[in-house]
């Protein structure tokens, strides 16, 4: 394999597939995006489309669920999302379904490119608050093929216990509470589109504007409160303010929303320790100011 292999992965397998299942896009070139995820590896081909292969086995769900799902969501929607083209069978050695879709242009977000974060996070609220307004009749119930986003975050409660155990001293006790705190409050309305993965990364920005929203792969129908982590992860201060009164939601499912964004900062750690340990700063105050 080539030196960008991943998972087995690599520009060399995707152009055989590309030939052998669309052999009118044979020609087209393919490289690696400058910015890959971990569930999927990404590539181009040609200038107006990309290829999106599964990593594993686990994430292969989303390839069915993106094609059926990213078509009616997309026109309900004031921002673009990707739009899928094709779907890929397994072959050349791989053994998953993968997916072609239309590029989207852009870079991903972050406090250097948006000069105002406040407008900025208004309008990512206004996007969220649209999808949550999509009719959720039919759609996929929050489950493993989301990774559990949107449902309780109970789901990850021995996990946030042991790495609360685990990091003892090092941070604030009061972090238990924030997470007893998420698990006592529970989604009473009814079950609503939710992105999953509301991130620095798969938010999209030119000239410091919001100009797209990609991987909605974890994405479904349950609580919302998942996609308010980024009220931490990426605002602060003023933004963050502007992005809670924009978004609106009751305090029940901010508690959830600090309990996703405890969860995610705590296995988020060993890669970005300092990043995380602002977060975990952060989410405390949130949850102190809040009682």
């Amino acid at each position: 394999m080539a030196g960008d292999a991943r998972a087995g992965i690599d520009a060399a397998l995707v152009r055989r597939l590309i030939a052998t299942q669309f052999p009118q896009w044979r020609d087209l070139a393919i490289r690696p995006v400058e910015v890959d995820g971990w569930d999927n590896r990404t590539y181009r081909l040609g200038d107006h489309m990309t290829v999106r292969l599964p990593t594993h086995k686990s994430y292969v769900p989303a390839v069915d669920k993106e094609q059926r799902w990213l078509p009616v969501l997309a026109p309900r929607l004031p921002v673009p999302i990707p739009t899928p083209l094709a779907k890929g069978a397994p072959g050349e050695g791989y053994p998953f379904s993968w997916s072609i879709r239309r590029w989207l242009s852009g870079e991903p977000a972050s406090s250097e490119r948006v000069a105002d974060m406040p407008a900025f996070a208004v309008t990512l609220a206004e996007f969220l608050l649209a999808l949550q307004r999509v009719d959720a009749t039919g759609g996929p119930r929050a489950g493993s093929h989301s990774f559990y986003r949107g449902a309780p975050p109970a789901h990850y409660d021995g996990e946030t216990r042991e790495a609360l155990a685990r990091l003892g001293g090092r941070i604030d006790a009061a972090a238990a509470h924030v997470w007893d705190a998420a698990l006592a409050s529970h989604w009473e309305g009814q079950p609503t589109w939710f992105h999953g993965d509301v991130a620095v990364g798969n938010l999209l920005v030119r000239d410091g504007r919001l100009v797209g929203v990609i991987d909605f792969g974890t994405s479904g129908v349950g609580d919302p409160a998942c996609d308010l982590v980024i009220a931490w992860t990426l605002f602060t201060g003023e933004s963050r303010a502007a992005f809670r009164r924009a978004v609106g939601h009751n305090a029940g499912t901010w508690a959830r929303a600090r309990g996703w964004a405890l969860w995610k900062a705590l296995i988020g750690l060993p890669g970005d320790e300092e990043l995380n340990l602002r977060i975990i700063h952060d989410v405390i105050a949130d949850h102190r100011a809040a009682d």
